[in-house]
């Protein structure tokens, strides 16, 4: 069988958009015939990104950004990232004005999974298993499932991401990690409402 044509432009593309090299970007536009969305989706999955790779890389620098809607509704959020450099580009302020934008709108409770504590987590559980009605050999994937849904709306990276739900938070953040090359990180957030106390 012949191998597909790939033209140089496709691969470069793909290449920044997933930070992997020319050689892997070439030859998973291959294995998808050609087709670009298949190929980034393929190397997302293989873990091929820079965002898998720099994810574990200290974030120092970055910018506290805000957004207020209609003077009744604000959010306040820190968003780091490695240098001043790409702190300071217009990119990076753009993307922390819109994780500003997705607190104030879909009010979330904690960063990411790790951030919900124990006591929260243990509340729920117990509430779950005292309502359990399914199969007991299949409980405890059950129950896992059903904890994973009670919390994902009050954890921001989990979230559907409000300009394109078909993306989490935590996959937009992780694009933009990969067009900028470093790791990008949403150390916290507040959010008020007028009338409303926590």
């Amino acid at each position: 069988m012949a191998e597909t044509k790939v033209s140089i432009e496709q691969i470069k593309k793909l290449k920044e958009l997933s930070g992997a090299g020319l050689t892997d970007a070439k030859q998973a536009l291959v294995e998808a015939d050609g087709d670009f969305d298949k190929a980034l989706e393929a190397m997302r999955k293989k873990g091929l990104t820079k965002a898998e790779k720099r994810g574990d890389r200290e974030t120092r620098e970055g910018l506290v950004e805000s957004y207020i809607h209609d003077g009744r509704l604000g959010a306040i959020v820190e968003v780091n990232c490695e240098t001043s450099f790409v702190a300071k580009t217009e990119e990076f302020k753009t993307l922390a004005h819109q994780i500003a934008m997705q607190v104030a709108s879909m009010n979330p409770l904690y960063v990411s999974e790790d951030d919900i504590p124990a006591e929260a987590k243990k509340a729920k559980l117990e509430e779950l298993e005292s309502g359990f009605k399914g199969p007991e050999n299949m409980k405890d994937k059950i129950l896992e499932g059903q904890m994973k849904k009670a919390f994902a709306d009050k954890v921001l990276m989990n979230q559907p991401y409000i300009l394109d739900d078909t993306k989490t938070v935590e996959q937009f953040i992780k694009e933009s990690i990969a067009k900028t090359g470093e790791n990008i990180t949403v150390r916290q957030f507040k959010r008020i409402e007028l009338g409303v106390t926590e």
